[in-house]
């Protein structure tokens, strides 16, 4: 499906309350791959990438936010903003990670999108040296061939 659904997050006032509460209400398991951020250890599905951190908004409400993938948040947020949705972050680069937006579609219901990084390039081998061709054999001198004897003149 295009522009799957790929990430879920809980836009919270208090992370550790948050965190006790859904720990406590399904077992989930969390780490923080940034301070005061957290990932969500939620198995399979949809929504199964999340994390719960504070309001990226002031004044946003406390809700799940879901996101969904897009080539491109910037391009995104542009058609969106055409098409009349309210932006609320334009364009956060999340390092090594990828990007994401956030809006208010016209009817007031607010969605993110969510950019991939492209994936780091291999760090290319360096090419084995190339083995020296071993040297050419000097060509042996040419013998001179042997000298025909003369054929003994004749007398007439």
């Amino acid at each position: 499906m295009p522009n799957a659904f790929v990430h879920i997050e809980l836009n919270t006032s208090d992370l550790a309350a948050s965190k006790k509460f859904y720990k406590g209400l399904f077992a989930w398991e969390f780490t923080s791959p940034m301070p005061g951020y957290t990932m969500l250890g939620v198995g399979n599905g949809p929504g199964a990438g999340g994390g719960m951190g504070p309001n990226p908004t002031p004044g946003a409400p406390k809700q799940w936010l879901p996101y969904v993938q897009v080539d491109s948040v910037k391009k995104t947020i542009a058609k969106a903003k055409k098409r009349g949705a309210t932006i609320l972050v334009e364009y956060q680069p999340i390092p090594n990670m990828g990007a994401l937006g956030v809006f208010l579609d016209p009817s007031g219901a607010a969605l993110g999108i969510w950019e991939q990084a492209a994936p780091a390039a291999a760090p290319k081998k360096a090419a084995a040296p190339k083995k020296a061709a071993a040297p050419k054999k000097a060509a042996a001198p040419k013998k001179a061939a042997p000298k025909k004897a003369a054929a003994p003149k004749r007398k007439p």
